[in-house]
């Protein structure tokens, strides 16, 4: 029996056995497929996206003659390359105004006011969504209507939104009216700050809370009755076992709100206008900048903006773990030594040895 377990130790790998190669997905003809029906969509993400990218990337680093040639009295026309000087003319603070943080260089006051609306809608939103679908998730009668009318804001366009807010925070508005007092909402004040925060939550908020109802759908009920036999109340299973297990969705939820709020452009300019420092956002900024054909220094206003988008995107995904590709339920491959390996080593798994001996 010893004999026979040496002698199948020292059996060769055939050479079949041994140079077996992994069968590729994409190597029947499925990855050439694959291409071929995304080609269109490339493409079109590619004349849609990727062309103005580049261009704006390109404007940044020039700027528009406006002077006066002396030699000849005619006012310049064309560009010239600059290099980073439209840049640099960021950070010198140029161009002070009076804001929600006193008098403050316009860039700096347009990207507080963006990182605090994103920052307070989010939060609010977050609150307002997660406790809609915890309403929602109940069963009781009309839930499905429920469920329908809490789309509505979501389903309006934000432009068309921003006018019926616009009229309702008038200084004669329905708002006002049921204050009893009359403030000042669509002017320059921090009433008007106020306004948008209002305005975007009521809108928003439906987003967050139908993500969440559908992470909530994925926890079975098993969970929370074993919780209630351990003796659980209520906010100790929403604590302990809610927030957990829907936490992958919520902070997915939350991503996608962050990065549409920090670009946040319509709401305001429809609301209020332009021209109003205390809920000018970094996009509005750089749509005036463009619209005086200044357009060197609106295209680095744009680039500033999206690097801080593709900061807060970053953060999310490295330090809170946003899973936005859903490949976080995939089970890691592991490196598993079949039988051919184990042959060509000259290795046995213990079962055989056993069932060798006897």
């Amino acid at each position: 029996m010893a004999t026979t377990t040496a002698e199948a130790r020292k059996v060769p790998a055939t050479p079949d056995e041994g140079h077996k190669r992994k069968k590729n997905a994409l190597s029947d003809g499925q990855g050439r497929l694959a291409w071929m029906l995304l080609a269109p969509t490339l493409l079109v993400i590619f004349l849609v996206a990727g062309i103005p990218v580049v261009m704006s990337i390109r404007e940044a680093f020039f700027q528009t003659n406006t002077g006066v040639n002396p030699q000849t009295g005619l006012v310049e026309g064309g560009e010239s390359f600059v290099g980073l000087d439209n840049f640099t003319a960021i950070f010198a603070g140029e161009t002070p105004v009076q804001g929600n943080w006193g008098t403050i260089d316009r860039f700096w006051n347009a990207f507080l006011n963006t990182t605090m609306i994103t920052i307070v809608c989010v939060l609010l939103e977050t609150v307002l969504g997660v406790a809609m679908a915890l309403i929602m998730a109940k069963a009781f009668r009309g839930r499905g209507v429920v469920r329908a009318g809490i789309l509505v804001p979501w389903a309006i366009p934000t432009i068309v939104s921003a006018l019926m807010w616009k009229l309702m925070f008038d200084s004669a508005g329905v708002v006002n009216r049921i204050l009893g007092r009359e403030i000042l909402w669509l002017a320059d004040t921090g009433a008007s700050f106020w306004a948008i925060i209002i305005a975007d939550v009521w809108k928003t908020a439906p987003f967050i809370g139908l993500l969440t109802l559908a992470g909530l759908q994925t926890i079975p009920a098993e969970v929370y009755e074993a919780a209630k036999v351990d003796g659980a109340s209520t906010w100790q299973q929403f604590q302990r076992v809610t927030l957990p297990m829907v936490k992958p969705t919520l902070v997915v939820a939350v991503l996608f709100r962050t990065l549409d709020t920090l670009r946040m452009f319509d709401l305001p300019y429809g609301m209020v206008g332009v021209g109003k420092y205390r809920v000018e956002t970094l996009s509005i900024f750089s749509y005036v900048e463009a619209t005086q054909s200044r357009y060197g220094p609106a295209a680095a206003y744009a680039i500033i903006l999206f690097l801080y988008v593709l900061l807060v995107a970053f953060l999310f995904v490295r330090v809170l773990g946003a899973d936005v590709i859903g490949d976080s339920g995939m089970p890691k491959k592991k490196k598993k030594r079949g039988k051919d390996e184990q042959a060509k080593t000259g290795q046995v798994p213990a079962l055989e040895t056993m069932g060798g001996a006897h």
